[in-house]
């Protein structure tokens, strides 16, 4: 049989997989991804005391939103490079802009606080922990997410790989904001975000290795 021949036969009756195929697969896989995150908070940290109280407040909204938005902004870009030679474009701008927001009302926020607070501000109670809880609530949704993206075919392995662990991250930081106790912009903005990118740069290391097809 010639080559020509060959690859005819092998791609007759293939159709392209439809993007909502990918969408379904990883809405799916975000869902495990806040119930693990969830069921694993509630064993080891609990609720915090005054989260009926303090929910009622814009700024306990404002925190869970700048995780939320990163995760929104990582889901595209993992939607996106799951599909054969995607690139990411312009899609990193969906994680840039909240955290500039964050890092602006940081800003704003420590310029009408004492500067003897700052320290306060910054580090609160939990900087040394916080990255690392944020870290151990992803582990599910690394697993699931990246289950998830294998079923695909992501050709970008190392992007795929810190996307699907950024969006791990994002969620598992949505679900740990129920627990913190922190409230000021400045510590979200560094530590929040330092608890996020640590799957991300995990997802980074594993993507070559654990997505390949």
């Amino acid at each position: 049989m010639k080559t020509d021949e060959l690859i005819g036969m092998l791609s007759t009756g293939i159709s392209p997989v439809r993007y909502s195929t990918s969408l379904w697969h990883f809405a799916a896989a975000v869902a495990a991804t806040v119930a693990g995150a969830l069921v694993l908070m509630l064993a080891i940290f609990g609720l915090r005391p005054d989260l009926s109280a303090i929910s009622t407040t814009p700024l306990f909204w404002g925190k869970v939103a700048f995780p939320l938005v990163l995760a929104a902004g990582a889901w595209l870009i993992t939607l996106r490079l799951s599909r054969p030679g995607s690139r990411m474009g312009l899609s990193w701008l969906a994680l840039a802009l909240p955290v500039l927001v964050v890092w602006i009302a940081a800003a704003l926020w420590l310029n009408h606080t004492q500067p003897d607070n700052w320290q306060v501000m910054l580090l609160g109670q939990s900087w040394k922990t916080c990255p690392f809880n944020i870290l151990l609530l992803s582990v599910p949704g690394f697993i699931i997410i990246f289950k998830t993206m294998r079923t695909l075919a992501p050709t970008h392995l190392r992007l795929a790989g810190a996307a699907s662990g950024l969006l791990a991250g994002s969620m598992a930081t949505v679900v740990y904001c129920l627990h913190c106790p922190e409230m000021s912009p400045a510590f979200w903005g560094i530590w929040y975000l330092l608890g996020m990118l640590l799957p991300a740069g995990i997802g980074a290391l594993l993507g070559q290795r654990l997505l390949r097809w």
